[in-house]
C-alpha cells in the first residue's frame, strides 16, 4: 500500500555504467546497486515519516534511478484517494487524498494513468471520475485494470478491458499479478 507519494524519476545513462538509485533528499551521498535494498529503503522511509500504521502523508519519496535500460521518465505513485478514516489516519483523509491527487494530475503534462480494480464496480472510481474532470478530452488518461487474478468465479473484466463500460479515449490495460 502506497502511503505517501514516490516519485521515481528515471535516467538514462550510458551502456558502461552499473545501475544505481540514490534518494537524492532522504539518504543524500549514498549510491544503491541493489535494489532489494532500495525497496528495503522505500518502505522504511515510509514508515519514518507515516509511522507503522496505515497513516497516509504528502510528503514524497523521491528515488533517482540511472540505468541504460530505462528511459528518461519520471513515474509517481499516489496513494488511492481514501473515503473513511481507519485507526492510525488523520480524520480528513479523504480531503488530504484527493487534494493529492488533485495536484499531480491537474498539470496538463502528465499521463494519467487510472487504476481501478476488476473486483469493483468502475462506475463508482473516484480515480475515473477525477479523470474526467481534469482531462475532459480523455486525451491523456489511460485505465488500468488491476485485480484481475482475484476476481470471483464466473466473473471476468472482459467489458472493461474492451472499453465497454466507462469509455476512455485511449481505453484501458489488464494487468495480472503473477500467481
Amino acid at each position: 500500500m502506497t502511503r505517501r507519494p514516490l516519485e521515481l524519476r528515471l535516467n538514462h545513462m550510458d551502456e558502461n555504467m552499473k545501475p544505481y538509485a540514490v534518494f537524492p533528499d532522504e539518504i543524500p551521498g549514498r549510491k544503491f546497486t541493489n535494489f532489494s535494498e532500495v525497496r528495503d529503503n522505500i518502505i522504511g522511509l515510509t514508515d519514518k515519516v507515516c509511522g507503522t500504521n496505515k497513516n497516509i502523508v504528502d510528503k514524497p519519496i523521491v528515488l533517482q534511478v540511472y540505468s541504460h535500460t530505462c528511459p528518461d521518465l519520471t513515474l509517481i505513485d499516489l496513494p488511492g484517494i481514501t473515503r473513511i478514516a481507519i485507526a492510525g489516519q488523520s480524520e480528513d483523509i479523504e480531503k488530504v487524498t484527493r487534494m493529492m491527487a488533485h495536484r499531480y494530475v491537474s498539470d496538463p503534462r502528465t499521463i494519467i494513468l487510472c487504476v481501478v480494480p476488476a473486483n469493483a464496480d468502475m462506475t463508482t472510481s473516484d480515480g475515473l471520475q477525477m479523470a474526467r474532470q481534469l482531462d475532459p478530452k480523455g486525451i491523456r488518461t489511460i485505465g488500468v485494470i488491476t485485480k484481475i487474478d482475484i476476481m470471483d468465479r464466473g466473473t471476468n473484466a472482459k467489458r472493461m478491458i474492451m472499453n465497454l463500460e466507462v469509455p476512455l479515449r485511449l481505453g484501458y490495460v489488464g494487468v495480472k499479478n503473477r500467481a
